[in-house]
């Protein structure tokens, strides 16, 4: 290659340089501008006048109160004998009947309570909208369902993901009084838009092999979707439900503001009444329950990737959960 063609190509190469980082910066002028005015439109007034008038010193104030949080209403015993701080934790372990009474109480003013009432709604609408989410998700899928017929199933799962969480618990409040029951049902129809188009992408994707594979053997429609086509996704579908599972826990605790029970509720109400060290209670709560959702679904969702269980045996798999280091990513075992 000549000297000129060399220099040809550094030159191509540094236009090519010289233009992408001039459309960074164009991008970036453009993405100030935009939050400069949106920031002025949500706000009604410019925003130099938004930082004027900005309460700055009442917020650090209440952040300052968030990171002291008391923990005086983590169940009965503490609430009644006036245990806070980090001091409820300990007295509340000491005495684990304590936590028994609590949870039964199903009071959102009780922060145990409230935690296991968030799980429950995020845990039981993630079941029970799971078959539905497998029926539209499998027949929205072109793979089982000719087209257009498939959209009837699609249409479904769109109007349903198009209505937001916070609004079905009030489309269901109309059949049963706003309750952790009204959420679990609004959390269970979310799953059904949501976890159904996961089913229907993953189904689009298969191979054609063991569909044409199991056809050959004179199989009925129902088998060759059942062994050709979910048999590809089964592992997937598990994959997706426990991440659904995972966004419907904070969808809970959303919902809980709008006095659907739960943390959100004990939160919102601490927020209302200026008890910002019990909401910073709240808020440390709410850290570690997502924290922990988000991990344990994490693992376990890394649990079924299939090199995970490569020359293993069920009991090994099992053994394998035991294993701290697997679950923390940090093991060299794999």
């Amino acid at each position: 290659m000549s000297t000129d063609s060399i220099e040809q190509i550094l030159t191509r190469i540094e236009r090519r340089i010289a233009i992408r980082r001039s459309l960074s910066i164009v991008a970036v002028a453009v993405a100030a501008v935009v939050v400069y005015f949106g920031t002025g439109f949500l706000g009604t007034r410019p925003v130099p006048d938004i930082v004027r008038f900005a309460q700055f010193d009442f917020f650090f104030a209440e952040f300052i109160k968030y990171a002291q949080p008391t923990f005086v209403d983590l169940t009965f015993y503490t609430q009644e004998n006036g245990i806070g701080g980090l001091g409820a934790i300990v007295a509340t372990i000491a005495r684990p009947m304590t936590i028994v009474d609590t949870v039964g109480s199903l009071r959102s003013s009780l922060i145990v309570s409230a935690v296991v009432m968030t799980l429950a709604i995020g845990i039981v609408g993630t079941i029970l909208g799971f078959p539905f989410a497998l029926f539209f998700g499998v027949f929205g899928s072109e793979r089982v369902t000719p087209f257009p017929f498939n959209f009837l199933f699609r249409g479904v799962m769109s109007t349903i993901r198009a209505i937001p969480a916070l609004v079905w618990v009030f489309i269901y409040a109309a059949l049963v009084p706003l309750s952790p029951l009204t959420a679990m049902l609004a959390v269970a129809t979310d799953t059904i838009g949501n976890l159904g188009r996961l089913f229907t992408d993953e189904l689009e994707e298969i191979e054609e092999g063991p569909i044409e594979a199991v056809s050959s053997t004179g199989a009925s429609r129902i088998q060759v979707i059942n062994f050709g086509m979910l048999s590809q996704v089964s592992t997937s579908f598990v994959a997706w439900t426990l991440y659904i599972l995972e966004i419907n826990t904070r969808i809970a605790i959303s919902l809980g503001v709008v006095g659907a029970g739960g943390l959100g509720q004990y939160i919102q109400q601490n927020l209302n009444l200026f008890n910002s060290y019990r909401a910073g209670a709240g808020l440390v709560t709410l850290l570690v329950l997502v924290l922990s959702i988000e991990l344990l679904s994490s693992r376990l969702r890394a649990r079924l990737r299939p090199s995970e269980h490569e020359s293993k045996g069920f009991l090994d798999s099992v053994r394998d959960l035991a294993d701290g280091g697997k679950w923390l990513g940090t093991s060299t075992d794999r």
